[in-house]
């Protein structure tokens, strides 16, 4: 053989062995990154780029075996987890909130009752009103539909405890049992946990405090009370609000709990009096109490 034959194919030897090192340096990096070579991503599938089965002749890519080399999914990767509220234990509940201009917050107690809260909630989406409606578990997973609207209407609830004990003369488990299953059927109802909750009676003490915050929630008492539940008439309802109204106010009302329709009636005569005058009606915000 002549000595040009030998170095042409010599050359010809080489060239072919460092094709096949760069096919091979290409494989690594598209099972390393995802990409080939010139950046495409290829698609994970059974054929090839354009849908078709392997060409006639050559022979079918066996499924490659895990290898000690095949890099993991990192755990850093993806959404960050969003941390977990930490409520503050309070020694006392909030009486007001704050806000811009001329802002009062409207709360009901005790419901839902089928008796009086749909005539609230007509009253409330009539002025294009948000409200709180602080309930007792009993009344609520009996009337779940009444929950699904008031979320449907941009409404906030609020635990009130499941049967509205007196919460000083409970244990500590007896008032989690009487929070946890309110939060419970408030979720299944309304769609999220609450986030608020108010006592019974206005009686506070220091585990329900702690417990609240536990489940993550604030203590909202209220500035005006009503004393809609004896019943004083419908003019005094009136009077009492419109007497009280003032910048961060909480009103209270109730729409169960015995006859609530002077509770109905005032507040068809109050709300649009207190809109009149300038009052902004709306719900809180966590971080604006």
């Amino acid at each position: 053989m002549k000595k040009d034959q030998l170095l042409t194919r010599r050359r010809l030897l080489i060239a072919g062995t460092g094709a096949v090192g760069a096919a091979a340096t290409a494989g690594v990096l598209t099972a390393v990154t995802g990409e080939d070579p010139a950046g495409s991503v290829p698609a994970v599938t059974g054929k090839d780029s354009a849908g078709s089965a392997p060409a006639a002749g050559s022979q079918p890519r066996r499924p490659r075996s895990a290898s000690a080399y095949r890099l993991q999914p990192l755990t850093g990767y993806g959404p960050p987890q969003a941390a977990p509220r930490r409520t503050l234990v309070r020694r006392e509940p909030l009486l007001r909130v704050s806000g811009r201009g001329r802002t009062m917050v409207l709360t009901f107690d005790d419901g839902p009752d089928p008796r009086y809260t749909p005539a609230i909630l007509d009253t409330l989406a009539e002025y294009d009103v948000r409200a709180m409606f602080f309930v007792c578990g009993e009344m609520a997973v009996d009337h779940k539909l009444l929950l699904a609207r008031m979320a449907d209407e941009g409404h906030v609830v609020g635990n009130h405890t499941w049967s509205h004990p007196l919460l000083t003369r409970l244990t500590r488990r007896q008032i989690r049992s009487q929070m946890e299953r309110t939060c419970d059927v408030i979720e299944e109802a309304y769609g999220e946990r609450p986030e608020w909750f108010r006592a019974p009676y206005g009686a506070w003490n220091r585990a329900a405090f702690q417990l609240g915050a536990e489940l993550g929630m604030e203590p909202l008492a209220w500035t005006v009370d009503t004393l809609d539940w004896t019943t004083p008439g419908t003019r005094s309802i009136v009077d009492r609000v419109e007497k009280g109204a003032a910048p961060g106010v909480v009103v209270l009302s109730h729409d169960a709990g015995g006859d609530r329709s002077q509770s109905v009636g005032a507040l068809r005569r109050y709300l649009p009096e207190l809109l009149d005058s300038g009052y902004h009606v709306t719900v809180p915000r966590r971080h604006d109490a």
